[in-house]
């Protein structure tokens, strides 16, 4: 029981890495499917589905969208070397699930496309939200930083058993053909349904700039996109609730 014993979460997680913003994966790869509930769902987008794959990732098998998949296996290999004992350890409640992210009515879960997965160790999955982590995920977390992977743990509300593609790497993955497309990414922004650290300072820039007191949650939810409206439109700014360029230069200068 020694790698699951629960320990604060550490500092320094996630150096240069942001969660896959739902922009990006919705102009690379498009929407899973056309609604989304909290149960999972099954992948009716074609385009998608023909990039999911059953497949070893080395202590167990997953379905997930190909090149996470890969870049998984690589992760996994690097810790079966490193640390045997630790890779021994591991195991997973699941990569593709077609669903909401938990507790929102408008982010779509990274699981939805298969680029997500939840770990358990000796069995045992984390318990999201307590602000503690298992001390093997811990050891964990740098190798999956390394491979631009986002660890949950990240997250305001605390999620460690979580661990998903950043959104650097998905656009990398973009970039070498991996998707079969020929989408244009969209502009690296914020807008409905991100979430993360990035989402927690902008709700903070706004706060100071319209004398809001939105609450600091790191869920780009409604009350987040009404705000930013709102600020867009009273600094002469296209209204369409995207926090790109424009508008966060507009809240450097109002801030």
């Amino acid at each position: 029981m020694t790698l699951t014993r629960l320990v604060p979460i550490p500092d320094n997680i996630n150096p240069g890495i942001a969660p896959a913003r739902q922009r990006t994966m919705l102009s690379l790869l498009g929407s899973p499917r056309n609604s989304f509930g909290t149960d999972c769902l099954p992948v009716i987008n074609p385009a998608i589905a023909r990039l999911i794959v059953h497949e070893d990732a080395g202590p167990f098998r997953v379905r997930g969208l190909r090149p996470a998949v890969a870049s998984l296996r690589a992760v996994l290999a690097v810790i079966a070397d490193a640390e045997p004992d630790l890779y021994s350890a591991i195991g997973h409640m699941g990569m593709l699930c077609a669903r909401l992210v938990r507790g929102s009515a408008t982010a779509i879960s990274n699981h939805a496309w298969g680029t997500a997965i939840d770990l358990t160790l000796e069995g045992q999955l984390d318990t999201r939200g307590d602000g503690r982590v298992q001390v093997g995920l811990t050891r964990i977390f740098p190798y999956f930083n390394a491979a631009g992977w986002f660890w949950g743990a990240g997250f305001r509300t605390e999620d460690a058993m979580h661990f998903e593609a950043g959104d650097a790497l998905i656009r990398q993955w973009h970039e070498q053909g991996a998707f079969d497309s020929s989408a244009i990414p969209a502009d690296v922004a914020l807008g409905l349904g991100d979430r993360g650290p990035d989402v927690a300072e902008l709700q903070r820039a706004l706060n100071a700039s319209m004398d809001a007191t939105l609450v600091i949650d790191g869920d780009f939810g409604l009350a987040t996109h009404a705000l930013t409206l709102a600020f867009q439109s009273a600094h002469g700014l296209y209204p369409d609730g995207i926090v790109g360029t424009r508008t966060l230069a507009a809240l450097q200068a109002t801030g």
